[in-house]
Protein backbone atom coordinates (compact mmCIF):
# COMPACT_ATOMS: atom_id res chain seq x y z
CA UNK A 1 0.00 0.00 0.00
CA UNK A 2 1.42 3.34 -1.11
CA UNK A 3 0.36 6.40 0.26
CA UNK A 4 1.55 10.01 -2.53
CA UNK A 5 0.59 13.32 -2.31
CA UNK A 6 0.85 15.56 -5.34
CA UNK A 7 3.76 18.18 -5.60
CA UNK A 8 2.35 19.11 -9.45
CA UNK A 9 -0.85 21.14 -9.78
CA UNK A 10 -2.46 18.32 -11.98
CA UNK A 11 -0.98 14.93 -13.67
CA UNK A 12 -2.11 16.43 -17.20
CA UNK A 13 -0.55 18.13 -19.82
CA UNK A 14 -3.91 20.03 -20.59
CA UNK A 15 -3.70 23.84 -19.67
CA UNK A 16 -6.38 26.89 -20.42
CA UNK A 17 -8.75 29.17 -18.50
CA UNK A 18 -11.04 25.80 -17.16
CA UNK A 19 -8.02 23.48 -16.00
CA UNK A 20 -7.98 22.68 -12.43
CA UNK A 21 -5.18 22.32 -10.11
CA UNK A 22 -4.18 21.78 -6.55
CA UNK A 23 -1.39 20.67 -4.74
CA UNK A 24 -3.16 18.47 -1.87
CA UNK A 25 -4.47 15.96 -3.88
CA UNK A 26 -3.69 12.20 -2.46
CA UNK A 27 -3.34 8.53 -3.54
CA UNK A 28 -3.48 5.18 -1.93
CA UNK A 29 -3.63 2.11 -4.01
CA UNK A 30 -1.94 -1.12 -5.52
CA UNK A 31 -1.77 -3.04 -8.64
CA UNK A 32 -5.60 -3.71 -7.71
CA UNK A 33 -7.28 -0.35 -7.17
CA UNK A 34 -6.78 2.46 -5.51
CA UNK A 35 -8.73 5.45 -3.63
CA UNK A 36 -7.58 9.21 -3.95
CA UNK A 37 -8.66 11.92 -2.89
CA UNK A 38 -8.69 15.84 -5.04
CA UNK A 39 -7.45 13.85 -7.97
CA UNK A 40 -8.07 16.01 -11.28
CA UNK A 41 -9.93 14.04 -14.14
CA UNK A 42 -7.66 13.83 -16.82
CA UNK A 43 -9.30 16.52 -19.22
CA UNK A 44 -8.36 18.91 -16.57
CA UNK A 45 -11.77 20.57 -16.02
CA UNK A 46 -13.20 18.55 -13.20
CA UNK A 47 -11.97 17.95 -9.50
CA UNK A 48 -12.87 14.42 -8.01
CA UNK A 49 -13.59 14.61 -3.76
CA UNK A 50 -13.36 11.36 -3.78
CA UNK A 51 -12.22 8.56 -6.20
CA UNK A 52 -12.21 4.79 -6.56
CA UNK A 53 -10.27 2.80 -9.10
CA UNK A 54 -9.63 -0.91 -10.58
CA UNK A 55 -7.02 -1.38 -13.33
CA UNK A 56 -9.95 -1.86 -15.45
CA UNK A 57 -10.63 1.58 -17.14
CA UNK A 58 -14.43 1.00 -17.05
CA UNK A 59 -14.86 0.01 -13.02
CA UNK A 60 -14.84 3.31 -11.02
CA UNK A 61 -17.09 6.02 -8.71
CA UNK A 62 -16.61 9.21 -8.99
CA UNK A 63 -17.65 12.30 -6.36
CA UNK A 64 -16.85 15.32 -8.69
CA UNK A 65 -16.90 18.81 -6.20
CA UNK A 66 -16.47 21.13 -9.53
CA UNK A 67 -16.39 22.02 -13.26
CA UNK A 68 -19.45 20.88 -15.06
CA UNK A 69 -19.79 17.94 -13.13
CA UNK A 70 -19.93 19.96 -9.57
CA UNK A 71 -21.88 17.91 -7.25
CA UNK A 72 -22.17 14.81 -9.62
CA UNK A 73 -21.60 11.01 -8.03
CA UNK A 74 -20.66 8.57 -11.07
CA UNK A 75 -20.39 4.69 -10.86
CA UNK A 76 -19.37 2.72 -13.89
CA UNK A 77 -18.91 -0.95 -13.98
CA UNK A 78 -18.17 -3.46 -17.11
CA UNK A 79 -20.96 -6.11 -14.75
CA UNK A 80 -23.57 -6.20 -13.22
CA UNK A 81 -24.59 -3.42 -10.66
CA UNK A 82 -26.40 -4.52 -7.43
CA UNK A 83 -28.70 -3.28 -4.81
CA UNK A 84 -29.78 -5.11 -1.87
CA UNK A 85 -31.46 -3.77 0.84
CA UNK A 86 -34.91 -3.83 3.15
CA UNK A 87 -34.13 -7.76 4.93
CA UNK A 88 -34.50 -6.43 8.44
CA UNK A 89 -38.02 -4.28 7.44
CA UNK A 90 -41.91 -5.35 7.57
CA UNK A 91 -43.59 -5.26 4.33
CA UNK A 92 -45.26 -1.89 4.94
CA UNK A 93 -42.02 0.32 5.66
CA UNK A 94 -40.46 1.40 2.39
CA UNK A 95 -37.03 0.02 1.83
CA UNK A 96 -35.38 2.22 -0.66
CA UNK A 97 -36.14 5.89 -2.05
CA UNK A 98 -34.80 7.71 -5.31
CA UNK A 99 -35.39 10.89 -4.81
CA UNK A 100 -35.15 13.53 -7.55
CA UNK A 101 -35.64 17.51 -6.15
CA UNK A 102 -35.36 18.80 -9.23
CA UNK A 103 -35.10 17.15 -12.92
CA UNK A 104 -36.07 14.13 -14.92
CA UNK A 105 -34.88 10.44 -13.85
CA UNK A 106 -33.92 8.34 -16.71
CA UNK A 107 -33.68 4.42 -16.75
CA UNK A 108 -32.36 2.93 -19.81
CA UNK A 109 -31.38 -0.35 -20.73
CA UNK A 110 -29.99 0.50 -24.20
CA UNK A 111 -29.68 -3.38 -25.21
CA UNK A 112 -32.21 -4.95 -22.95
CA UNK A 113 -35.48 -5.28 -21.03
CA UNK A 114 -36.55 -3.14 -17.90
CA UNK A 115 -38.52 -5.66 -15.60
CA UNK A 116 -40.88 -4.65 -12.77
CA UNK A 117 -42.33 -7.10 -10.69
CA UNK A 118 -43.51 -6.41 -7.21
CA UNK A 119 -47.04 -7.65 -5.13
CA UNK A 120 -48.50 -4.20 -6.25
CA UNK A 121 -47.09 -1.47 -8.67
CA UNK A 122 -48.62 1.90 -9.13
CA UNK A 123 -47.79 4.88 -11.37
CA UNK A 124 -49.23 8.26 -10.16
CA UNK A 125 -48.78 11.41 -12.07
CA UNK A 126 -49.33 14.93 -10.54
CA UNK A 127 -48.83 18.20 -11.99
CA UNK A 128 -51.12 21.15 -13.12
CA UNK A 129 -52.11 22.18 -16.10
CA UNK A 130 -52.51 19.91 -19.41
CA UNK A 131 -48.63 19.76 -19.85
CA UNK A 132 -48.01 18.25 -16.44
CA UNK A 133 -49.40 15.26 -14.11
CA UNK A 134 -49.56 13.07 -17.65
CA UNK A 135 -48.83 9.28 -17.91
CA UNK A 136 -47.67 7.97 -21.95
CA UNK A 137 -46.82 4.82 -23.00
CA UNK A 138 -45.97 4.95 -26.35
CA UNK A 139 -44.07 1.63 -27.98
CA UNK A 140 -43.50 1.22 -31.10
CA UNK A 141 -44.75 -2.27 -31.79
CA UNK A 142 -47.15 -4.05 -29.19
CA UNK A 143 -48.70 -3.20 -25.80
CA UNK A 144 -50.26 -5.91 -24.32
CA UNK A 145 -52.64 -5.54 -21.16
CA UNK A 146 -53.07 -9.38 -19.51
CA UNK A 147 -55.42 -9.21 -16.49
CA UNK A 148 -58.30 -10.51 -14.62
CA UNK A 149 -60.27 -6.85 -14.59
CA UNK A 150 -59.52 -4.21 -16.59
CA UNK A 151 -60.69 -0.80 -15.51
CA UNK A 152 -60.55 2.60 -16.94
CA UNK A 153 -62.60 5.77 -15.28
CA UNK A 154 -62.33 8.78 -17.28
CA UNK A 155 -63.49 12.01 -15.87
CA UNK A 156 -63.59 14.12 -19.54
CA UNK A 157 -63.33 11.81 -22.17
CA UNK A 158 -61.57 9.27 -23.77
CA UNK A 159 -60.43 7.82 -27.05
CA UNK A 160 -59.79 4.81 -28.55
CA UNK A 161 -58.31 5.10 -32.51
CA UNK A 162 -56.82 3.17 -35.26
CA UNK A 163 -56.11 3.24 -38.90
CA UNK A 164 -56.43 -0.80 -38.88
CA UNK A 165 -59.33 -2.58 -37.58
CA UNK A 166 -60.71 -2.39 -34.14
CA UNK A 167 -62.79 -5.15 -32.41
CA UNK A 168 -64.89 -5.23 -29.16
CA UNK A 169 -65.69 -9.00 -28.15
CA UNK A 170 -67.60 -10.05 -25.11
CA UNK A 171 -68.13 -13.40 -25.22
CA UNK A 172 -70.54 -13.55 -22.12
CA UNK A 173 -72.84 -9.73 -22.73
CA UNK A 174 -71.63 -6.65 -24.11
CA UNK A 175 -73.51 -3.52 -22.52
CA UNK A 176 -73.16 -0.42 -23.99
CA UNK A 177 -74.95 2.74 -22.61
CA UNK A 178 -74.78 6.87 -23.69
CA UNK A 179 -77.32 9.14 -23.11
CA UNK A 180 -77.04 9.97 -27.03
CA UNK A 181 -75.45 8.10 -29.52
CA UNK A 182 -74.20 9.48 -32.71
CA UNK A 183 -73.10 6.59 -35.28
CA UNK A 184 -71.84 6.65 -38.79
CA UNK A 185 -69.92 5.36 -41.32
CA UNK A 186 -67.89 6.41 -44.92
CA UNK A 187 -71.72 6.39 -46.32
CA UNK A 188 -72.57 9.45 -45.06
CA UNK A 189 -69.20 11.52 -46.58
CA UNK A 190 -71.31 11.44 -50.15
CA UNK A 191 -75.04 12.11 -48.61
CA UNK A 192 -75.15 13.50 -44.93
CA UNK A 193 -78.19 11.76 -42.39
CA UNK A 194 -80.64 13.77 -40.85
CA UNK A 195 -78.61 13.49 -37.51
CA UNK A 196 -75.71 14.80 -39.41
CA UNK A 197 -73.63 12.35 -39.23
CA UNK A 198 -71.19 14.10 -42.41
CA UNK A 199 -69.26 15.88 -39.52
CA UNK A 200 -68.59 13.23 -37.28
CA UNK A 201 -67.26 11.05 -40.41
CA UNK A 202 -64.79 14.11 -41.11
CA UNK A 203 -63.50 14.30 -37.74
CA UNK A 204 -62.68 10.77 -37.56
CA UNK A 205 -60.65 11.05 -41.10
CA UNK A 206 -59.34 14.36 -40.76
CA UNK A 207 -55.81 13.21 -39.15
Amino acid sequence: MSSTAANSPAATTRKGKTSKQNYVAQRMGNNRGSISFGTIHKEADVTSGVMLNTPDGYHQMYMDIDGPRKGWTTFTGPGKFQVECGRSLEESQSAMMINAKNGDIHIVATNGKIRMQATDIEMIAIGEGGSKGNIRLEATETVSVKSKKFMVDAKANYSIVTSGTGTIIANSILKCYGSIFAISDDSCALKDSKVGSQKIQREANAS
